[in-house]
């Protein structure tokens, strides 16, 4: 994800997409926990048999916790969101009950989300769509269509992780478009004389990574009580703009400009901090660009914790902030 857009942590794809699983692989007490959720899942609704919802959900578990013991197993079974995990199986398998259902919970926060990201909203709904053509699929030699849903495995929200899809194609899309400028394109904007930076900015040395982390850290540290809350709730909890909003007494709109105003605030903080401690200003432009703060050895989440409100803030006057 870019720094510039989002300063947490999110769980990037998997390298390899949902397989078949060997149910048998499974005790009897995992099995019999994973039959116990398919009515809550609405698995029925998008026709997946009883039989395939234990091989969905059996194929989750045994990715991350095949080695483990019953208790482990068990606590990953509880904790799925096999809703979401059937209904995208449901649609990587062209069922048109289930891409009614995905599109419409998820086309509103998709499209808002794409917008967000690209701060254009041509460029937001292009990047949507091409996240749809993704999601939709195509099919491979063997017939069978190859979607990008595959790779959700039900360990989170779906639509955190549509959100991290999105990014992870925005910082593809601004990575391809810059290496396509003609050299007559750098030469004219002086990169073919541009200096070479030292080794210690550009981070081949501990003490550039030390700078752009501290960096960071400083500003995490620096927010305020009602900071942490938005961020923390937004994308820590998944929770969405209307239910910050009720939280908040506020509608929904003005908690989408405050995140959007808050994100603004951080890059230039963070910004600041970074040539505050020797870094150029076209080196913290490309790191805000470019830099993934999952690649920095910063405990976001514990950050945003910290004096995290449980109540609304108010004016005052009495009104909602």
């Amino acid at each position: 994800m870019l720094l510039a857009e989002n300063l947490l942590a999110s769980l990037p794809m998997h390298s390899e997409p949902s397989i078949p699983s060997d149910v048998s692989a499974l005790g009897a007490a995992a099995c019999d926990a994973i039959a116990g959720r398919y009515g809550e899942s609405e698995a029925e609704r998008y026709s997946v048999s009883p039989e395939h919802f234990v091989q969905i959900v059996s194929a989750v578990v045994l990715r991350y916790a095949g080695s483990g013991g019953e208790a482990e197993q068990l606590e990953l079974v509880a904790a799925l969101r096999v809703g979401e995990l059937v209904l995208v199986r449901a649609c990587s398998a062209a069922n048109e009950a289930a891409w009614e259902t995905f599109l419409r919970r998820f086309r509103a926060p998709l499209y808002e989300a794409a917008y967000r990201i690209a701060k254009d909203e041509s460029t937001g709904r292009e990047l949507a769509d091409a996240l749809y053509a993704d999601l939709y699929g195509v099919p491979n030699q063997q017939g069978r269509r190859v979607s990008k849903l595959d790779y959700y495995m039900g360990r989170g929200s779906l639509e955190g992780w549509l959100r991290t899809v999105l990014s992870q194609q925005y910082v593809d899309r601004y990575r391809a478009q810059s290496k396509e400028v003609s050299l007559e394109e750098q030469v004219e904007a002086g990169v073919s004389f541009a200096a070479r930076p030292v080794a210690n900015e550009i981070g081949d040395g501990a003490a550039a990574d030390a700078r752009v982390a501290a960096g960071v850290s400083q500003v995490l540290a620096g927010l305020s009580a009602e900071e942490r809350f938005l961020l923390a709730a937004y994308y820590l909890d998944q929770r969405t703009l209307s239910e910050i909003g009720r939280q908040l007494r506020v509608h929904e709109s003005t908690v989408s400009r405050k995140l959007e105003r808050l994100r603004d605030d951080l890059r230039k903080r963070v910004r600041n901090r970074w040539q505050a401690a020797g870094l150029s200003p076209r080196r913290c432009d490309e790191l805000l660009h470019e830099l993934d703060v999952r690649d920095l050895n910063i405990d976001v989440a514990s950050n945003l914790r910290q004096e995290t409100p449980q109540r609304p803030f108010y004016k005052k006057d009495g009104s909602a902030t």
